[in-house]
C-alpha cells in the first residue's frame, strides 16, 4: 500500500511568520535604538534599563493593538465580499457561473471544459469556489486578528528584551556599545532565520535586517550625543 504523500508549504504560516518577524525585529530595533538614545546623553545604568522596560511594555501593546486593528480590517473586508458572493449566488446563479468560467478561460482551459469544471465546483462548493477563485481568499491565508496581535506582541517583547539584557550585562560607561554590538548580532540572526523560515537565502535576510537596525541606532546615537540633556 502507498503512503499518502502530505506536503508542507511555507505559506501555511505566513499569518503568524509576518506577525513575528515584524513584531521581533520591532522590538529589538526599537528598544535598542531607545536604549542607545538615552545612554548617549550620559544617563545612569537604571535611568537607561527603567527606560527599557517601559518601552517594552507600551512597545508590546502597542504592536498587538495595531497589528489586530490592521488585521481586522481585513477580515472585515473578507466577510463584506463573500457576504455580497452569497447574495449573488443566490440571485443571479447563472452570471456566476458564467463568471467562474470565464475566470477558468482565463487560466488556460477551453472554454467547454472551464464550463465542465465551473459547473462541477459549483455544485460541490459553490461560495468556496468564488471565495478562491475570485476574491482570492483561502482559509489558509485567511485573515486571523488574534493570532497576528498575540503573535506580534510576543515576538517584540523576546526581541526587545536582547537590548535589556545587554544594559544588565554591560558594564559601566559601556552600556552603548555593548548594546550596539549584541544588537547588531542578534538583527544579523533575526534576519537570517526569518529568511530560513519563509524559504529566502539567510544571508540576504540577515544582512537587509541588520543594515536597517544599525541605521536605527546610529540615528538614536546621534540625537543623544546632540541633546546631551541629563535624564
Amino acid at each position: 500500500m502507498r503512503s499518502r504523500h502530505i506536503e508542507n508549504h511555507r505559506t501555511e504560516r505566513v499569518g503568524w511568520l509576518r506577525a513575528a518577524v515584524l513584531g521581533a525585529n520591532d522590538g529589538i530595533i526599537s528598544i535598542a535604538g531607545l536604549v542607545v538614545g538615552v545612554a548617549a546623553t550620559g544617563a545612569g545604568a537604571g535611568t537607561v534599563l527603567t527606560t527599557g522596560v517601559a518601552g517594552i511594555v507600551a512597545g508590546a501593546m502597542s504592536m498587538a493593538a495595531g497589528e489586530y486593528v490592521s488585521v481586522q480590517s481585513q477580515a472585515d473586508t473578507e466577510r463584506a465580499d463573500i457576504a455580497k458572493e452569497t447574495r449573488e449566488l443566490a440571485e443571479e446563479p447563472e452570471h456566476e457561473l458564467q463568471e467562474l468560467t470565464h475566470i477558468y478561460v482565463k487560466r488556460g482551459l477551453t472554454r467547454e471544459l472551464a464550463h465542465q469544471v465551473a459547473v462541477q465546483l459549483t455544485a460541490h462548493d459553490a461560495l468556496g469556489a468564488h471565495a478562491r477563485d475570485e476574491l482570492g481568499i483561502t482559509e489558509m491565508l485567511r485573515a486571523r486578528p488574534l493570532q497576528a496581535a498575540l503573535a506580534s506582541a510576543a515576538a517584540f517583547a523576546c526581541g526587545a528584551l536582547l537590548p535589556i539584557i545587554a544594559v544588565l550585562l554591560a558594564p559601566t560607561g559601556r552600556i552603548e556599545t555593548v548594546t550596539i554590538a549584541i544588537t547588531v548580532c542578534a538583527l544579523f540572526g533575526s534576519g537570517a532565520l526569518a529568511a530560513r523560515a519563509g524559504g529566502a537565502p539567510m544571508l540576504r535576510g540577515a544582512l537587509r535586517v541588520g543594515f536597517w537596525g544599525v541605521a536605527a541606532m546610529v540615528a538614536a546615537a546621534l540625537i543623544g550625543r546632540l541633546f546631551q540633556v541629563p535624564v
